[in-house]
């Protein structure tokens, strides 16, 4: 990583980002331009920040993204102290990468980051100064084609997919029914939106190509969503 005017790495290919379809990706989208106006309103030397991971195949904050956003932002006024494209900016090395910018980052009166919650907490641990998330983290999604992702899992922590043909109706129901299907499925699509495939008939087949169609019929009872108190820990035993 150098310090040249770009900061940054290569933007994945068509063919790469093809061999990286199945991966679990965070998924995020940008923020308005009024809201990111009012967090920065108080700040006018601004440090960016992306990564060339997850953000970077959503296109939300590699390389092309920031470099619009230190435009936008000088347009309104704002000096923009420098840049960084990190490789991957949640893991433990964002430590390391950030202090080669430590100078640029202290003239600067915040950083925005263009990346998903995991790296706008790793930075905020990294520096003193002031975090400006400018990306929304909506979920954790497997790419299931170029440019597509769907969410997959929302880790509620009481996990049912023994009982569902390994696909989950927390997830991909929209209604998120543990007990289905609903009434409103209608030739195997759902009420909601009838370009998707209705969860439960998607169980239903599944289980029947198992021959565990019973399973249907074991009641589901009212669901925990505490069943891991917040923020979630874990240790592993010894």
């Amino acid at each position: 990583m150098t310090k040249d005017e770009s900061n940054t790495i290569d933007e994945p290919s068509s063919a790469t980002c093809q061999k990286e379809f199945g991966m679990i990706r965070s998924i995020t989208r940008p923020k308005t331009e009024e809201e990111i106006d009012q967090l920065l309103e108080d700040l006018n030397r601004i440090f960016l920040i992306g990564c060339g991971t997850c953000v970077t195949l959503c296109r939300t904050g590699g390389e092309p993204e920031v470099r619009a956003m230190k435009e936008r932002l000088a347009r309104k006024g704002k000096m923009i102290t420098g840049s960084v494209i990190l490789p991957v900016a949640c893991d433990d090395l964002t430590e390391t990468a950030l202090k080669e910018y430590g100078p640029q980052m202290e003239q600067a009166e915040g950083l925005l980051i263009l990346t998903c919650a995991f790296g706008v907490q790793t930075a905020a641990r990294q520096v003193s100064k002031p975090v400006i998330p400018a990306l929304d983290t909506l979920f954790i999604g497997k790419e299931s084609g170029l440019g597509q992702f769907d969410e997959i899992c929302t880790q509620c922590g009481d996990c049912i997919l023994g009982l569902t043909g390994g696909i989950c109706p927390v997830t991909s129901c929209h209604k998120g029914l543990v007990n289905g299907p609903c009434g409103g499925t209608n030739n195997g699509k759902c009420e909601i939106d009838s370009q998707k495939d209705c969860a439960w008939t998607l169980i239903y087949r599944r289980l029947e190509a198992q021959g565990q169609l019973h399973l249907m019929r074991r009641f589901q009872g009212l669901r925990n969503y505490q069943s891991e108190p917040k923020p979630g820990k874990f240790f592993v035993p010894q």
